[in-house]
């Protein structure tokens, strides 16, 4: 059994779409409005990355609401470099930052943390050897 994807509403598809996609590299997979022919349906739109594991933005056009993302504490996406892809990602975006590149002695990793356009929590996670 393994992990299909994760789902989050998001407010503006269009910087959601360009912070994941254009900044993060990861690539469209799949969209359609659902329920078909209802003019209540919500937008789904699918991107991953070479793991197979993808994330669901779940967009409603119809909604007047700001987007909350409770019950989320953050997404983990692994890097190469945390550095590196930590200072591109706040130069490409200006994105909030929510902790700069730190050291996980304990985990074996380096990470930071920034937030995307609705303030979902992103963390950039580096397998140290």
């Amino acid at each position: 059994m393994g992990l299909i994807h994760t789902a989050i509403q998001v407010s503006d598809l269009d910087a959601t779409r360009a912070f994941y996609e254009d900044a993060l590299d990861f690539e469209h997979r799949l969209d359609f409005e659902w329920p078909a022919d209802d003019e209540d349906a919500v937008y789904n739109y699918y991107v991953g990355r070479g793991d197979g594991a993808e994330i669901q933005f779940r967009y409603d056009p119809g909604r007047t609401d700001p987007v909350e993302p409770t019950g989320i504490d953050h997404l983990a996406l692994d890097v190469d470099d945390v550095d590196a892809e930590f200072d591109r990602l706040v130069e490409a975006t200006d994105c909030p930052v929510v902790s700069e590149p730190t050291t996980v002695d304990p985990a074996g990793t380096r990470v930071a943390f920034v937030e995307d356009p609705d303030g979902y929590v992103v963390e950039l996670v580096e397998q140290l050897e």
